[in-house]
């Protein structure tokens, strides 16, 4: 089993920032990277697969760093965001010229099995030229398993896959883990991370925000402050109401209509048109102006 640690790690290009004195520890099983686009979870994932040295800090890969290191990128299999394929190649020339790379006895018999894995031998002969985004992604995976990895390393794996191809390899991602693998797989989108992990890291502008268990990290998102706007026939008499629920915990009148504060998103959603109606007032629009992962994540930093 493997464990993957970052040190105090930065990284940065020219005056830019993209990582800032992050520590993690990523322990065996299914961790997600969850931030926003641009967050710096794609700079982390190549320092970990030894692309990219840290500027500052050490990226440990098992007891070695991962830099500089041709051992370490045995036991990795690495799954870029972009694409990385040869479009003029097959499928599986493709995985098969991976395996060939990594030294393997018998190409072509690990390349099967791994296409076999991610459901993609009846496609395995075409041209990656005609495959979809989500056949892209798929392959890709195939080519990053072919030398069964202790660690997988995935960066926005799920983008084109249609529904069943992500229910697929969530399962797949899932059993790997449960094998005792290392699995680290980035998202900006919180439902995918829910779905498949218990363990996440947050990382925001660089920085990271919250590590541990998901469950509890998803709780302080949801219960955060909350901001709407709402525009209704009588903001003046709705904001009356409103500043007797529970749930408000500051409304502001503007000629634009009402920001209305509340701590249970929920609730409000739940109780603003029954308010309404009980005040004959009519409802033009209600809109949360804050649900921007941006915002969430920067609530997670300010916590």
């Amino acid at each position: 089993m493997t464990t993957i640690e970052l040190r105090n790690v930065s990284r940065w290009y020219g005056n830019v920032v993209a990582v800032n004195d992050v520590t993690m520890c990523i322990e065996p099983g299914v961790t997600g990277l969850l931030g926003p686009n641009g967050a710096g979870k794609s700079t982390i994932m190549h320092m970990v697969a030894g692309f990219l040295p840290p500027s500052r800090g050490e990226v440990v890969v098992g007891s070695r760093a991962s830099w500089h290191n041709p051992e370490i990128y045995r036991r990795i299999g690495l799954v870029p965001e972009r694409d990385s394929v040869y479009a003029f190649l097959t499928g599986r020339q493709f995985v098969t010229a991976t395996a060939r790379l990594q030294g393997l006895p018998q190409p072509a018999e690990a390349a099967g099995r791994a296409i076999a894995l991610l459901e993609m031998t009846e496609a395995a002969d075409r041209k990656i030229a005609t495959y979809s985004k989500g056949m892209r992604q798929r392959i890709k995976v195939a080519a990053a398993l072919v030398h069964d990895p202790e660690v997988l390393l995935l960066d926005e794996p799920f983008n084109g896959m249609d529904p069943r191809q992500r229910l697929h390899m969530m399962d797949l991602l899932d059993k790997l883990g449960s094998e005792g693998r290392t699995i680290v797989f980035s998202s900006h989108i919180l439902e995918e991370v829910e779905r498949l992990s218990g363990t996440i890291q947050v990382v925001v502008a660089g920085r990271l925000a919250a590590s541990g268990d998901f469950r509890a990290i998803r709780r302080l998102m949801t219960s955060r402050p909350h901001v709407f706007t709402v525009r209704s026939s009588d903001d003046r008499r709705l904001a009356a109401t409103l500043l007797g629920r529970p749930a408000v915990t500051a409304v502001e009148l503007s000629r634009a209509g009402l920001q209305v504060r509340t701590s249970d998103y929920g609730a409000f959603c739940r109780d603003i048109a029954v308010l309404a109606r009980d005040q004959n007032v009519r409802l033009r629009e209600v809109l949360p102006t804050d649900e921007s992962l941006e915002s969430v994540f920067a609530y997670l930093v300010a916590s």
